[in-house]
């Protein structure tokens, strides 16, 4: 137990020698402990620093112990010195760090701020997570996720499932074909989190408690920078969005079926409805997450269903049967 004072077992062995046997010198206090000579030499060098022995008057040359309840008591007086002096310091540092916490409150008392950079935003979504109390809502657009990003983020989420807030994750559809992505998904799934996907989702969004999203400043590249945003008409907006997207999306999991009136899949039909408003191919495929070549190939089947030589006809017939 006298290791907590910082009295070493050896130390202390030597100690309670001494006071067994005053007239002791060190081959004798070697003898009684069962240390070596060079050891007990130590041990007295450890006790002389903590002021628990002092030069013999009747014995010269030799140490005497100092009585426990002078010696170990003095011992116990400075740890508790120290232990103070400790809790005064930690007082202060939490004091510091509420102040600290509070001007940054203050400093976000804006109802929008600017988040420059991927570690901004890392570290924002760290912070939200970690204060989240009911749900987390997040979309994710793309027909793949970056592997780091995903790593980035498992953590902290499986910290914010931990402690009973719900995480509804939404994805395009392509995303089923991305090892990774879906890796991630099913692991989410594993831990009571819910996923589903859709041919097309709005930009990417993570709301929180209903109450706090980030959005990027810019869609086209969203590593610029996100906007941090707490007006509650605009979250209000955003939450509606993100709940007719989701009431649309289909469980990861699930099997889409393909529409039995005219065996179109919902990203064919998505992909007819883009390129009728008069969308290229490109930006078609980049709304649902595909390639142009997918975009080509889903055509010429669609086409070859209608029975149109061109996809102008293919329009009009899928105009007339009713598939747009």
């Amino acid at each position: 137990m006298l290791e907590t004072l910082g009295l070493t077992a050896t130390a202390g062995a030597v100690y309670q020698a001494l006071l067994d046997h005053p007239g002791h010198g060190v081959d004798e206090l070697a003898a009684t402990s069962g240390l070596a000579s060079s050891q007990v030499h130590d041990c007295l060098d450890e006790l002389a620093r903590l002021m628990l022995v002092r030069a013999s008057s009747e014995h010269p040359g030799q140490l005497r112990a100092i009585a426990p309840e002078l010696g170990l008591a003095a011992m116990l007086d400075r740890q508790e010195a120290d232990l103070a002096a400790r809790q005064a310091e930690l007082a202060a540092s939490r004091a510091a760090v509420t102040r600290m916490v509070a001007d940054r409150a203050d400093s976000r008392a804006t109802h929008s701020e600017r988040l420059l950079g991927m570690d901004a935003i890392q570290a924002r979504l760290e912070l939200l997570g970690h204060s989240a109390t009911s749900e987390v809502l997040g979309v994710h657009p793309g027909a793949r996720q970056r592997p780091e990003d995903l790593a980035a983020g498992r953590d902290g989420n499986a910290d914010t499932i931990a402690r009973g807030v719900t995480i509804k994750s939404l994805y395009q559809d392509a995303t089923r074909n991305d090892p990774h992505t879906t890796a991630y998904a099913q692991w989410l799934l594993s831990l009571g989190s819910e996923v589903r996907t859709a041919p097309v989702i709005p930009q990417r969004l993570v709301l929180v408690d209903r109450a706090r999203a980030l959005v990027p400043i810019d869609p086209r590249d969203t590593r610029k920078g996100a906007l941090y945003v707490t007006e509650p008409g605009l979250v209000g907006a955003l939450c509606e969005l993100f709940d007719q997207a989701w009431a649309t999306a289909v469980p990861l999991g699930a099997v889409r079926s393909e529409d039995p009136a005219t065996g179109l899949s919902n990203t064919e039909r998505e992909l007819l409805r883009l390129l009728g408003a008069g969308l290229t191919d490109d930006t078609a495929g980049q709304r649902l997450g595909i390639s142009s070549r997918t975009v080509n190939r889903q055509m010429a089947s669609i086409m070859e269903r209608l029975g149109a030589s061109s996809r102008f006809e293919a329009g009009i017939k899928a105009a007339q049967q009713g598939w747009l």
